[in-house]
């Protein structure tokens, strides 16, 4: 009313809708609208004073009322409502319209309906002071499009961000993914910037930090707890949903990307580093800060740096856990790349501590392997004594090794065991390994007379030489047999002969 009122009162100095319009008061057609009211009421006359605020109400937004228009979301009230209720977000409301429900509306028209079906956020808030040292704050956001200089395919990237709290002071980098080496190596590179650690870090419930998000007890990453350990600062998670908790970086982020991102070409992320380096200091840090009006930089020197905690002289080693377990194979698997392990342990569980070289298995916090550390995908690495004793045969007796130990048997047992691995279609490695492994119980005299036997008879599968040493235990005898070429003519290939000088004798009848 008070608008209506200073209206009235130009148009009473006799000045024109135009004049009033270009003054910003009203617009000409509305302009119009009100002069022909007041002319009628007799409100233009100097001469009759100005009704009350009721009167000119009742005559004035009688006029303004806008004809009511029908939400084109209106056919599906019902279902948006409880969707809404459930937490169901916007977007993808307006998504799930156009593809199941053949909905022709904008997105635009499905935001306005929902924030009329949400209530407005009236929760009492408080404003947070941190002295100077306190804490600082860290996140990650969305960053520009940069080309891999060894791919030449474009990626995406993000800004990690830690600002101290006390100061508004920031630290910021490009960097393409937030996996834990990253996350860690991130902080250590702010601490080095800083020249100090802030007492308290307050993070996001991302997953280098933070296994399970909680409002009361979050677990957090064993390898940040082991980082937070060596730089002696303490982890503060924001409760989950509540990013308002960490404000000061939340609002550096869209800082970083409304004024840093705009209007600049990156040849690659060092070159996007280096001009993000050169901005911290002569734009970000110069700045005079909206919240406490003065300059970060400036805060920062005089009044937190030395209240920072000093860097550790020896700074921690960078490692990442994880947990596993044993497959069957004999590894667990960590990154993609597998590590072996002792087959006992076949099916339980260890912890992976990846070092920068190097990669620990635990089991029960006892180590149980180290290993290299593989880099690519798919790798395995692998030492002989964690395998099974079958695995571990098989592994360490390759065709050269059992060539050389049947010629430490005879020459018979060298034989078989060439032609069991020069066959031309089939894999005979462990019928050969198998039959070395008969000098085991039987050694080495009665398994060359076995091969020796198992020639003649033009055979030389395991099952042949395996009977052959069976028939020779079941006699108790010492078997040396003599050339079998008259001995067996005529004589079938697999006979049972336990007594040669009768069939001598029956030769010589």
């Amino acid at each position: 009313m008070y608008q209506y009122r200073q209206i009235l009162l130009h148009m009473r100095q006799g000045e024109t809708d135009r004049r009033i319009a270009k003054d910003g008061l009203i617009g000409r057609k509305k302009a119009g609208i009100v002069r022909r009211i007041a002319d009628a009421e007799g409100w233009l006359d100097p001469a009759n004073p100005l009704p009350d605020d009721k009167v000119l109400g009742q005559k004035f937004l009688s006029q303004s009322v806008k004809k009511s228009t029908i939400s084109s979301v209106a056919p599906f009230a019902e279902e948006v409502k409880t969707w809404v209720e459930n937490g169901v977000q916007a977007s993808t409301i307006w998504e799930h319209l156009c593809r199941v429900k053949g909905f022709c509306g904008s997105y635009s028209s499905v935001r306005r309906f929902v924030q009329k079906i949400q209530p407005p956020d009236h929760s009492p808030t408080m404003i947070l002071d941190f002295k100077p040292g306190e804490a600082a704050q860290v996140d990650f956001g969305s960053g520009p499009l940069i080309e891999n200089s060894d791919t030449g395919k474009i990626e995406r990237t993000c800004f990690f961000i830690m600002t101290l709290a006390h100061s508004r002071h920031a630290y910021a980098e490009v960097v393409t993914n937030q996996r834990i080496p990253t996350w860690l190596e991130c902080h250590r590179r702010a601490f080095e910037y800083f020249g100090g650690v802030p007492a308290k870090i307050i993070i996001d419930n991302l997953k280098a930090g933070i296994l399970r998000a909680c409002l009361y007890e979050p677990e957090v990453q064993r390898s940040y707890e082991a980082f937070a350990e060596g730089y002696d600062f303490i982890i503060s998670p924001c409760p989950p949903r509540d990013p308002e908790k960490k404000g000061r970086v939340e609002s550096g982020v869209k800082y970083v990307k409304n004024s840093f991102m705009p209007l600049r070409s990156f040849r690659s992320v060092a070159d996007a580093n280096r001009q993000l380096r050169e901005w911290l200091e002569t734009t970000a840090g110069q700045r005079i800060h909206g919240s406490t009006g003065k300059k970060p930089l400036e805060v920062f020197f005089a009044a937190e740096k030395q209240f920072l905690k000093p860097l550790p002289t020896n700074p921690p080693e960078l490692v990442e856990w994880g947990k596993s377990q044993i497959y069957r194979n004999n590894h667990a698997l960590f990154e993609k790349n597998w590590y072996s392990a002792p087959y006992t342990l076949i099916g339980k569980s260890v912890w992976v501590r990846a070092g920068i070289r190097t990669v620990q298995l635990f089991h029960n916090d006892e180590m149980v392997a180290v290993h290299p550390q593989c880099f690519g995908h798919g790798e395995h690495q692998t030492v002989t004594d964690h395998l099974s004793p079958d695995c571990r045969a098989f592994a360490e007796r390759p065709p050269e090794w059992c060539i050389e130990q049947a010629g430490e048997v005879g020459i018979c047992c060298l034989e078989v065991i060439e032609r069991l691995l020069s066959h031309p279609r089939l894999d005979c490695l462990r019928s050969a390994q198998r039959i070395l492994r008969f000098q085991e119980t039987h050694g080495k005299e009665r398994l060359e007379a076995a091969c020796e036997q198992a020639l003649v008879c033009d055979s030389v599968r395991v099952t042949t030489i395996k009977t052959i040493l069976k028939n020779m235990a079941q006699d108790g005898e010492k078997i040396s047999p003599p050339v079998f070429e008259e001995a067996y003519q005529g004589a079938g290939r697999f006979v049972r002969i336990h007594d040669w000088s009768s069939l001598k004798k029956g030769e010589e009848q």
